[in-house]
């Protein structure tokens, strides 16, 4: 009988749900362990699969109940944990970018053979099913002699505009190679051998926040087994085009891996007038094809095979029976690619130009002294507050899960703590010193009884600790998404209720108004100095194209917006946000009460990417969405969650609640007004300049 593979993962962030599952769906797996830092993010991926939660890899590993271990932690980390494990007798399979350097890839394949384990790179796409179709088309010679090729990431990276820009991939200009790279060059190698390269062009410059500059171009020529190479990275707003084009001397072969699609075009010996029409007739039935099996696939797995999960299943497929029959592993995957694949990318990175590379930080002459604290202060919001609150003239510490923030050129200002947003004790002990917290933190949950424990609860815990800190005045940011804002005879006000029974609405909506409730009940119990912000959609410098508050998105060229569109939405400026959340710091008879902080009122969805159009030359297709319609597809998703993949907890929200999304009803701001002395961007072309203008919508 063979023996059940147990697998332990290493690091809860968002790339460990996709592993998760397709360990579940590789048989002879078994996901036994999650370790990480964060209890809870541990806990709640631990619990979808009957894992034990470790927030100690010492004490994982000690427990030796792992044969591989999955390595997703930040790539500056990957090495060392995949030392620890090899010599404590594991397996290990580390996500990509495998390590940050050549040698720390030699090191890991080196400490694997000593101790007679694999070290398995996570070159997931290489396991995509139509790129092994690719492969094996390229190996048989179906395409001829191959003579040159081009791979493209061509595809938005939100952070470099929007943030966060914590991220490890932002701190340094190589970062961003090292964290895309090793697909594209993976590819290349893959198919042809080892790489040389031989230029490398960065273009279209963006200024971080913080300091520092990105390039969101870069053009690399290689050469691999004499095939010339094209590989582009683009990461502005443009058309999804993840794909790699293969041309022969006989043939031109196109993988889409974004939607795990190939197609391969072959002259014809037809008459010389109908050459034309049969290529394309049969280039239209191959796309034709392949775009209902992806389809097809992916209705009858209810989106279990999609095409990234498609892609790690293969390679676990792959490496998990290598590793059950003890046989070595897919050239794809094993450490002499792996080492070969950071080679060339090194290669690469050694002809970046100094201009690119961030200079040493200067110590800040001054150590910060808060009296601000910002929870939240590396999203969009929260960072425009925090450089606010500091031209204010005041110090802020911002929590943050990690140490690194985007304020590098505030430095003397700004303090950046990770502290756990549950443990009150740790919370309370860094609010010494400090007089106003605000608390624009959230949680994206998918049950009533996730958004409990990491939405409410932990507002809970920051209240508590905030009375137990004695800090003046506790600033919490809720939603005007928790209205009723179908009906547009209904203006809201402040005065407004959510309603009564909230069962129906949306897990956000709903969750943003437990908090609010829970916290009023602290305010009136025991003396919480609270002030509420309901910001509505809010537009300006670093704020997103792809704002899913006005409609759903299908790529940076196509949204469908909620309802007709021509209803005025409740859009502020960030910049308008911050001036109302300062003013709430000092403001007499405020406490106890709510502001939703909604700009004046001017455009409709449709204006506003009008406005986008003429303004900077993008033509959004724009088209309606029916309501109705987005409800019942809603409903049949919920029906075949709940029943078909036996999903527990789930709720579904009513067609009143898709109705509200398209904020019908006007909102009047009268009173942030009167109480704050808050005053909005009145007039249109101001607003404009800096909601289109000046936001950096498109990268460039």
């Amino acid at each position: 009988m063979t023996k059940t593979l147990k697998a332990g993962i290493i690091g809860a962030g968002y790339i460990a749900d996709w592993h998760a599952d397709a360990l579940r769906a590789t048989s002879g797996t078994e996901l036994v362990a999650v370790c990480d830092l964060s209890q809870g993010a541990a806990s709640a991926l631990a619990e979808k699969h009957g894992a034990k939660v470790y927030t100690d890899v010492a004490a994982m590993l000690a427990d030796g109940g792992c044969d591989v271990v999955h390595i997703l932690t930040p790539p500056d980390l990957h090495c060392e944990l995949a030392l620890q494990c090899l010599n404590a007798g594991c397996h290990v399979l580390v996500e990509k970018p495998v390590a940050v350097s050549a040698a720390e890839v030699a090191q890991m394949t080196a400490a694997a053979e000593n101790v007679g384990k694999q070290f398995i790179a996570g070159h997931n796409f290489l396991g995509l099913p139509a790129y092994v179709r690719l492969k094996e088309k390229v190996t048989a010679g179906a395409l001829g002699v191959i003579n040159s090729a081009e791979i493209n990431w061509c595809f938005p990276l939100a952070p470099l505009r929007s943030g966060p820009f914590g991220l490890w991939m932002l701190r340094d200009t190589r970062n961003l190679l090292l964290e895309l790279g090793p697909h594209l060059f993976a590819f290349a190698h893959d198919l042809f051998g080892p790489l040389e390269i031989e230029h490398l062009s960065l273009g279209k410059p963006i200024d971080l926040s913080g300091g520092g500059t990105r390039p969101q171009s870069w053009r690399i020529m290689a050469r691999a087994g004499g095939v010339d190479l094209t590989i582009n990275l683009q990461l502005v707003e443009t058309l999804d085009d993840r794909s790699v084009t293969v041309r022969g001397s006989s043939g031109l072969a196109r993988l889409d891996y974004a939607v795990d699609t190939l197609t391969v075009s072959h002259e014809n010996t037809a008459d010389l007038v109908l050459n034309p029409l049969m290529r394309q007739l049969g280039d239209g039935w191959q796309h034709l094809r392949e775009g209902a099996v992806n389809a097809t696939r992916q209705l009858t797995s209810l989106n279990r095979k999609s095409p990234y999960a498609l892609s790690f299943q293969g390679m676990f497929a792959g490496v998990y029976s290598a590793l059950a029959g003890h046989q070595p592993i897919d050239a794809r995957f094993n450490g002499q690619s792996a080492g070969q694949v950071m080679q060339a990318i090194e290669q690469t990175l050694e002809m970046i130009p100094p201009a690119w590379i961030d200079k040493p930080s200067k110590k800040p002459r001054r150590k910060p002294r808060p009296t601000a604290m910002v929870i939240g202060g590396t999203g969009f919001i929260g960072r425009a507050l925090t450089r606010a609150l500091v031209a204010s003239g005041r110090d802020v510490r911002v929590v943050s899960r990690g140490r690194h923030g985007p304020f590098a050129d505030i430095a003397g200002h700004v303090e950046t703590v990770g502290v756990s947003l549950r443990d009150v004790a740790a919370l309370r002990d860094a609010m010494e010193g400090i007089e106003v917290v605000y608390d624009l933190a959230k949680s994206m949950d998918k049950t009533w009884e996730d958004a409990l424990r990491n939405d409410v609860g932990v507002r809970v815990s920051i209240a508590q600790a905030a009375l137990d800190a004695g800090v003046k005045r506790l600033i919490y940011t809720g939603t005007i998404a928790s209205y009723d804002m179908s009906d547009p005879e209904v203006t809201i006000t402040e005065q407004t209720s959510f309603g009564g029974d909230m069962s129906d609405r949306n897990i956000y909506a709903r969750s943003k108004a437990e908090c609010e409730n829970t916290l009023q009940s602290m305010f009136r119990n025991q003396g919480l100095p609270l002030v509420i912000a309901r910001p509505g959609i809010v537009v300006g410098e670093s704020g997103p194209l792809q704002h899913w508050g006005i409609g759903r998105w299908h790529g940076a060229g196509a949204v469908r917006i909620w309802g007709p569109g021509r209803n005025i939405l409740p859009f502020v400026t960030v910049d308008d946000v911050t001036d109302g959340l300062i003013r709430m710091i000092d403001a007499d008879g405020i406490t106890g009460k709510s502001y939703n902080l909604v700009g004046d009122q001017m455009l409709t969805a449709r204006d506003y990417f009008e406005a986008i159009h003429k303004r900077l030359g993008a033509k959004i297709r724009v088209s309606s969405g029916n309501l109705t319609v987005f409800w019942a597809a809603d409903g049949v998703k919920h029906v075949l969650k709940k029943y078909a993949l036996r999903r527990t907890g789930l709720d579904r929200a009513s067609l009143r609640d898709w109705r509200s999304r398209a904020h019908f009803s006007p909102f009047d701001n009268s009173l942030p007004k009167q109480d704050l002395g808050w005053q909005p961007i009145a007039e249109k072309e101001a607003f404009l300049k800096v909601a289109v203008d000046e936001a950096g919508l498109l990268g460039f």
